[in-house]
């Protein structure tokens, strides 16, 4: 029996990955040596009638629970700790700063396979390169066969091996085609050699660095130079300016140190064109994380970096937490972006989560965008932050014109005015692409009746159903409801049913009747649903065979498209008009991405922008003036109205069937917060949440806003087990978002 030298047995304190916001006691295991125990290790614990993974916070000798009620754990899975106590500290912090049950804060830093209580074994994949007469061999010669055509190509464009998981990334039927080339020995499994590791010292480059302007190498030498040391570093970079280039030179020193990288992206569809040109630059191996990876996979990245195994991590927000046996640097891509803000369950930002990781862990942190967030802004006026200004477009490329295009009392043809239309015309008869950008998928986002003016609505949801012609179906973009796109009003009977509004499914259509005969690609996440669809659209796009891309919000970062010279935003005048005060910001660095989409090569590039509101003050002010200016206006509108990053807020947020009960509870807990606040902190609320009723529930919101952030920590630390006492919290759903980026 595990006791300890006075005779006391002793207790386990745990996390469990429950929505309480305690730890449990339990009794040590029976024949336990206590000698080797650490916090951090995975337990498997009796929890009501089921078993459950707990991880060990510590040992105690106390309990208030009597000892006779303790449960004894049933098996300790892990000899050691998967994280070190750096690790361990970030999510003790995190669990404090976001007032998140710890049990959930540690679930989320591992993979589900090790959540799961399953062993830590990494199953190495195989790995496929040319031969010496794939490299040789002409692809054409196997046009007949256009399927080990393409896979041959694939491998000859990238010049080194290539993983399962690559491979299914790219085209999850790649399996066939890659044993036929085998059998043909123009492909053969790669040998899983140290050129993969971290200790690849002589050959860690593949292709030369690039030659860099003076504000690129100034950049490269300020974060090389606090290398080992703490800092963040804000890389503000115009569209095209070379970021990835400095991200890269930047990399090469780290990994000469013999340290690892993680490199942060907001969105799953950048990473394809990262990935390639990492691997195209380093011999070192790089792992894959995001969601659309399977367990196993996202498990075996997980472990190499834990391990040191692997020197590059290239994650989305939920790698941020991964384990690195010698790191050296963080990096976040498209810093700004509200992608890196967990919405669900523990509602973490991955920025600043990742600042205070590289403070723990003693190294540099470089977030890098064309449209910084205001907050890291601040930052740097207030002096945490150091700015790297990369002002010029890299190479020949030179910055794209911006235009207004007037829309008011002009003939429209499904939302594209006859000037636009004219402007993409010439586009493509000098052979150039034209990009189209509008932030709303589906055929259009109304349906009306003409007779009556009845509108399809979700049954569920305080939303319309958006028209998907294609698939004959009506959706609610919220719950995710369908129907069957009917044909007859059902409230006048009368069968004059029309879409009403702009969604990229219609436009489409109308552009495929204007240029006939063109190639034309839909970039949105219904058109992309498929594996490896993504990157298919993209190859095609950079091979020159797509004349016109129409797409929504994932075409607004960080793509170079090298042809692309007219950019044009059909709809601007949708983000003009918000009860949130972040939309403005949203709207400007949205404008601006998506014209940084224009002239990336040689050729000069051109956006318009459709507006009914040609002198409106954002948009005067980021043509004429540029982003920075905007951001200065922001930043000075936000401080007179004392909104973040100026105060903090934390938003209380609750739903339940019952329409009364989410608005009884906040009013409660609005009662509880008076008591505690000495007047320090505003209490805003309750109100009906923007869309009071989603997916069958009604939802209400109560705000907390101070101008010191300890005081609305103190405030939250007293409220959160008081909340969960109040009988009113068992009739809701609840949830606390700290910095709140969307006030939905």
């Amino acid at each position: 029996m595990a006791k300890l030298q006075n005779g006391d047995e002793l207790i386990f304190r745990v996390a469990i990955a429950v929505p309480v916001y305690r730890l449990f006691d339990y009794l040590a295991p029976e024949q336990f040596e206590p000698t080797h125990i650490k916090p951090g290790i995975r337990l498997e614990v009796p929890f009501g009638k089921a078993k459950k993974i707990a991880f060990l916070v510590e040992c105690v000798q106390h309990s208030d629970v009597a000892i006779g009620k303790l449960k004894r754990v049933e098996r300790i899975l892990d000899e050691k700790p998967l994280l070190s106590t750096k690790d361990l500290a970030l999510l003790h912090w995190a669990s404090r700063y976001y007032h998140h049950p710890l049990g959930e804060v540690f679930s989320a830093a591992f993979p589900v396979v090790l959540r799961q209580g399953k062993s830590v074994v990494i199953q190495a994949e195989k790995r496929y390169a040319l031969t010496g007469a794939g490299k040789a061999i002409d692809s054409e010669l196997l046009k007949r066969t256009p399927k080990q055509k393409s896979v041959l190509e694939k491998f000859q464009a990238h010049q080194h091996s290539l993983s399962e998981a690559e491979l299914s990334a790219w085209n999850e039927n790649w399996r066939t085609s890659v044993k036929q080339l085998v059998d043909r020995q123009l492909l053969q499994l790669a040998a899983s050699s140290s050129e993969f590791g971290v200790s690849a010292s002589e050959s860690i480059i593949r292709n030369t660095a690039l030659q860099c302007n003076p504000q690129q190498q100034a950049a490269i030498t300020a974060v090389c130079d606090s290398l080992g040391q703490f800092g963040v570093f804000l890389l503000e970079g115009v569209t095209g300016s070379g970021k990835t280039e400095v991200y890269m030179q930047i990399i090469h020193t780290v990994l000469e140190r013999g340290q690892q990288v993680l490199v942060l992206l907001p969105e799953i569809t950048l990473t394809p064109q990262l990935e390639e040109r990492f691997r195209q630059r380093f011999t070192v191996s790089i792992a894959i994380s995001h969601s659309k990876l399977t367990d196993r996979q996202r498990a075996c990245a997980w472990l190499t970096m834990q391990r040191g195994e692997c020197s590059i991590l290239l994650g989305t927000r939920s790698a941020l937490f991964t384990p690195l046996k010698n790191p050296g640097l963080i990096i976040l891509d498209e810093e700004h972006d509200a992608s890196f803000k967990q919405q669900e369950g523990f509602r973490f930002s991955a920025r600043d989560v990742a600042v205070v990781r590289g403070k723990l862990l003693n190294i540099p942190v470089l977030l890098g965008s064309a449209t910084p967030a205001l907050e890291s802004l601040h930052n740097v006026d207030n002096k945490r932050y150091r700015l790297l200004h990369l002002p010029e477009r890299a190479g020949d490329a030179t910055a794209p014109v911006l235009q207004l295009l007037d829309i008011r009392n002009k003939r429209m043809q499904e939302g594209l005015s006859e000037a636009l239309v004219a402007e993409i015309r010439k586009t493509l008869a000098r052979n150039e692409q034209v990009l189209l950008f509008l932030n709303r998928r589906g055929f259009a986002p109304t349906l009306i009746c003409h007779g009556c003016g009845w509108v399809a609505r979700c049954r569920r949801c305080d939303a319309n159903l958006v028209i998907h012609y294609d698939e004959g179906l009506l959706r609610c973009h919220h719950c995710g409801q369908e129907q069957r796109l009917i044909k007859h009003c059902p409230a006048c009977k009368t069968g004059e049913l029309t879409p009403l509004g702009l969604g990229t499914e219609r436009v489409e259509k109308v552009l495929a009747e204007l240029f006939a005969g063109k190639t034309i690609v839909r970039l949105d996440r219904d058109s992309t649903q498929r594996k490896g669809s993504l990157e298919n659209y993209l190859q095609q796009i950079n091979q020159g065979s797509v004349d016109i891309i129409l797409g929504t919000q994932m075409l607004a970062k960080g793509h170079h498209f090298p042809n692309v010279t007219l950019v044009a935003i059909l709809d601007v005048d949708s983000g003009l008009f918000s009860i949130d005060f972040h939309a403005p910001e949203k709207l400007a660095q949205m404008i601006v991405q998506v014209s940084g989409r224009a002239g990336r090569a040689e050729k000069p590039g051109r956006v318009i922008m459709q507006t009914r509101q040609p002198e409106h003050p954002l948009l005067t002010t980021l043509i004429r003036q540029g982003y920075n200016s905007f951001a200065k206006t922001a930043l000075a509108e936000r401080k007179d109205a004392s909104l973040p990053p100026f105060s903090y807020q934390a938003l209380l947020r609750a739903q339940a069937l019952d329409a009364e009960m989410p608005k009884l509870f906040l009013h409660a807990v609005a009662e509880l917060a008076r008591e505690y606040t000495k007047g320090h902190t505003d209490i805003l609320g309750p109100v009906a949440a923007p869309m009071a009723r989603r997916a069958g529930l009604y939802r209400y919101q109560l705000l907390f806003q101070s101008s010191k952030r300890p005081e609305l920590h103190a405030l939250l630390n007293v409220l959160m087990p008081k909340i969960e006492k109040l009988k009113q919290a068992k009739k809701v759903r609840w949830s606390l978002d700290v910095d709140p980026v969307d006030l939905y």
